[in-house]
């Protein structure tokens, strides 16, 4: 279920967010450093230090759960008919000490927790909540130290469908705290510390339709470090979506994740996030990836990818690894979505490790053995046969065999960079439009300039409109191009139209 990043190589009430004020923030200059948070002065969902307390008595109704009971919400909820609602007394509950004991609801459960509630796995136990029942609601509760399998997630182990996850706090859990079903709202909620993700938005064999993620925050996940104990695995992040359509992510915070704050790999579409703040994440703030159909809008992104952008350059590397990273995905009309392109509007990115890369790996498409999709197709050809060797060579079809960074328009955000805060001399501060040199297999239709050629290009992908602060630098074609604003706007790139360009931040 792992994906590779690319190389060079080859029902509450919404939470209203206000964005951070631009203000600075102490560094180091040491390689891994990463940024302390600036201090704000309003809230960007700050639910894991002051999370809502639930009902200090039983709803009317209610089966009551006793903490001193080991077992006993799981042994009244198999008793108990579908659609109880079950109160969580204060305390520490337990399940019985066996690493396969969970909680299986039945339809329209509903488990709320008192001021002080808490289901602790105790090291032991894998799974909180599990089983094929829809519309499970959980509020008010702490869920936290169950060590599920590596890719598995600890409430709603199975993905079912239509449950509410509200004013929870999901913490220090193995693997995910949280997995996802089709429907599924999250809200309010404090996803920390989890082994790998707060959140794996995976359904296995199915897409996952209609999610909703808001005002939750989203923070210190991947303590396991799985992107170094399995190079390239692309396993890990804030949240992870696989597959996902349709999907509104609004008004969290999403801070200090080790790894990408929020990653959507293959397959996704219709995604808009919105009034977020990420920041302080190792990796990047946002990673869209082999997908479609996007709006990114109003988001303040900062500080991030100053430990994995940092390490890259260290290394001799000269990809520009950025905070906002578009991977062969774009927009496309014939995938039905709330809009036809990806746009990313009014946002302000501050201080991170670069801008924004749109990149395009020629030799990554479907059947191709440079893929690390697992074996996905796109979803325009999703049988993989047609995209096989030697159908694939017959135009047009081998066109909609591989995922193309297209359609995207990036105008009326704010660029602000300050090297001294950044702590950093050269490589992060970049902008990027790129692909490489198609050489792989010997009977791909790709090879050569001919990508780098169109992501650049003929492919409708546009910045204007922008402001920059700072000393920026463009990058298009390939990485040995680095470019000046001037060049960057004149032919014939011809980016950036409309936008204004400032080589001091300060001032």
């Amino acid at each position: 279920m792992g994906i590779k990043r690319r190389h060079w190589a080859s029902a509450a009430a919404p939470l209203a967010l206000a964005l951070l004020a631009a203000t600075g923030c102490d560094g180091t200059s040491d390689a891994g450093a990463k940024p302390t948070p600036a201090p704000s002065s309003t809230s960007v969902a700050r639910v894991c230090a002051k999370p809502a307390a639930g009902p200090a008595k039983a709803p009317a109704g209610a089966v009551t759960v006793d903490p001193a009971v080991v077992g006993d919400l799981a042994a009244k909820t198999k008793s108990s008919p579908p659609s109880t609602t079950f109160w969580l007394r204060p305390g520490k509950h337990r399940l019985d000490p066996d690493r396969y004991a969970q909680v299986l609801p039945k339809e329209g459960n509903r488990y709320i927790g008192a001021p002080g509630a808490v289901l602790d796995g105790g090291k032991k136990n894998q799974y909180a909540f599990g089983g094929s029942a829809d519309n499970v609601t959980i509020r008010y509760l702490t869920v936290q130290r169950f060590v599920a399998p590596h890719d598995e997630g600890v409430v709603n182990h199975d993905s079912a469908d239509g449950w509410v996850i509200e004013h929870a706090t999901i913490q220090y859990n193995s693997a995910a705290g949280l997995m996802a079903g089709a429907r599924q709202q999250v809200r309010a909620s404090c996803l920390r510390d989890n082994g790998q993700y707060g959140m794996n938005a995976y359904k296995a064999g199915d897409s996952i339709r209609g999610l909703v993620v808001e005002g939750n925050e989203i923070v210190g996940n991947n303590t396991g470090d799985w992107e170094r104990r399995r190079e390239g695995c692309g396993c890990t992040g804030g949240i992870k979506f696989w597959a996902v359509n349709g999907a509104d992510i609004r008004g969290n915070w999403v801070h200090d994740n080790r790894g990408t704050g929020l990653w959507a790999d293959t397959n996704n579409n219709d995604f808009r996030i919105e009034n977020n703040v990420l920041e302080a994440n190792d990796g990047a703030a946002l990673i869209y990836e082999t997908s479609y159909n996007a709006v990114i809008r109003n988001n303040k992104i900062r500080q991030n990818n100053w430990v994995e952008g940092r390490r890259e350059a260290a290394r001799g590397d000269n990809f520009p690894f950025a905070t906002v990273y578009l991977s062969e995905s774009g927009g496309e009309p014939r995938v039905k979505a709330r809009t036809d392109k990806v746009e990313v509007y009014r946002n302000v990115l501050e201080n991170n490790w670069s801008g924004i890369t749109l990149w395009e790996n020629a030799d990554r498409f479907c059947n191709s053995p440079a893929n690390t999709s697992s074996g996905d197709c796109t979803l325009l050809v999703p049988d993989s046969d047609r995209c096989a060797q030697p159908a694939i060579a017959k135009p047009p079809l081998y066109a909609d065999c591989r995922w193309k960074t297209q359609r995207v328009d990036i105008h009326d955000n704010r660029f602000v960079l300050d090297k001294s805060v950044v702590k950093c001399t050269a490589k992060c501060d970049r902008m990027a439009v790129l692909a490489n040199y198609g050489t792989y297999p010997d009977w791909s239709p790709y090879k050569g300039e001919r990508v780098a050629e169109a992501i650049t290009r003929k492919q409708d992908n546009r910045w204007h409109d922008n402001v920059y602060l700072g000393p920026w630098k463009f990058v298009a074609y390939d990485p040995s191009r680095v470019l000046t604003f001037g060049k960057w706007q004149g032919t014939p790139y011809q980016q950036d139209a409309g936008s204004t360009f400032r080589a001091r931040a300060g001032g």
